[in-house]
């Protein structure tokens, strides 16, 4: 189908659209994350007291921990309003993934603001599909640091990054896609010239950001091109996709996912590539439980 562009936009070159992309500033929080905290986390032994001492000291992270434990998810029938209680409530593997999310939003909230988006809604996908990601590898491995987290948490950079650097080309995409007729990929390459997984790889590339980073971006739709992380970049996948199914937050990819077209994904056959195995069956059956609770998670942490 051609796609039919407003004659303001128009389409670049790939190098025209590379240079752009390498003038998108880069953020602090991807190169490191709320190092004091993280330090205190990932340390032998860790005391409540000091955790929460170093949380106290950003507003912003005080805040999502609060709404987080007092998320449904958590069940608890008296609010909890201390941060040491909310700290022995959560425990130090969520915590350690709420203080990567806390700067990475706010950071990446500095490059959208110009753009007209429902920018609550993705930040919901992307980090549901940063939950559900470690979830689907941990099913195959046991993940032995948050690099699955943050592929999942920055699959969608590239759409960040397009409204930051080509914002009249980003409000054309996204006017079109809304319909839910055309595949956002389609649209993206037809309108700007390359489509959201590249740009975003571009973007971390050239920041000098891992290459898992690098390949969840680029690869996250088609997980079988992915070289050194391809289970990884496949989980990335089917949770991106699941999300979408279950229309938990906005991707900005408004075409419907059905039920099947998540049990088909590619990126199950790289998971498991022998038919039948009964850890696919196992590790769908505990995901659908985990997609019933993700949207009480998602309120207390966006």
């Amino acid at each position: 189908m051609q796609v039919l562009v407003q004659e303001s936009v128009k389409r670049l070159d790939p190098k025209a659209i590379q240079s752009k992309v390498g003038s998108c500033p880069a953020l602090p929080s991807l190169g490191s994350i709320s190092k004091a905290l993280q330090d205190l986390l990932f340390a032998e032994q860790r005391f409540s007291t000091q955790i929460s001492e170093v949380i106290r000291r950003d507003p912003s992270l005080t805040a999502r921990l609060l709404r987080l434990v007092n998320s449904v998810y958590y069940g608890l029938s008296t609010p909890v309003n201390n941060i040491e209680e909310a700290v022995f409530y959560l425990g130090v593997r969520q915590i350690r993934q709420l203080t990567m999310v806390t700067p990475i939003i706010e950071d990446f909230q500095r490059l959208t603001h110009q753009c007209s988006f429902p920018w609550r809604e993705f930040w919901q996908h992307c980090i549901g599909t940063a939950i559900i990601t470690r979830e689907i590898i941990g099913s195959v491995q046991a993940p032995n640091d948050e690099s699955d987290y943050v592929a999942g948490l920055v699959h969608d950079v590239g759409k960040i990054v397009i409204a930051w650097s080509f914002p009249e080309h980003f409000s054309e995409i996204h006017r079109q896609a809304s319909a839910g007729t055309q595949d956002l990929l389609n649209l993206e390459t037809e309108i700007l010239g390359l489509d959201h997984g590249e740009v975003g790889a571009l973007y971390l590339a050239h920041h000098r950001l891992p290459d898992v980073m690098v390949e969840s971006a680029r690869f996250h739709h088609h997980p079988a091109n992915a070289t050194e992380h391809r289970g990884l970049v496949a989980s990335v996948q089917i949770a991106d996709l699941l999300l979408r199914n279950a229309k938990i937050g906005c991707s900005g990819n408004y075409v419907e996912v059905t039920h099947d077209q998540c049990l088909a994904a590619s990126g199950w056959h790289v998971l498991f590539p022998k038919p039948g195995e009964a850890e696919h069956a196992i590790a769908r059956a505990s995901l659908n439980r985990s997609l019933e609770r993700l949207p009480s998670v998602l309120e207390g942490l966006v």
